[in-house]
């Protein structure tokens, strides 16, 4: 079990969708990011990048996800 602290804002905007399914939400964003971080550590093996550059390198990639969905988002 894991508990996520969100602040109000969120919180409120959270309980204006009341159909979705949190927990299932932020399952999956647990999911994909890890994917995320294990592709590129599969990626960055064998490379000179550090920790550090594969950590920019996959905010890079969420945020570039993000902005798709927000732009997909009616």
């Amino acid at each position: 079990m894991v508990t996520v602290d969100v602040d109000r804002d969120l919180k409120q905007r959270m309980d204006e969708q009341p159909d979705a399914d949190w927990d299932e939400v932020v399952q999956q964003a647990i999911r994909e990011r890890l994917e995320k971080l294990e592709l590129l550590e599969e990626l960055t093996e064998e490379t000179e990048l550090t920790e550090a550059d594969a950590e920019e390198l996959a905010s890079k990639m969420d945020e570039i996800a993000r902005e798709r969905i927000e732009a997909e988002s009616p």
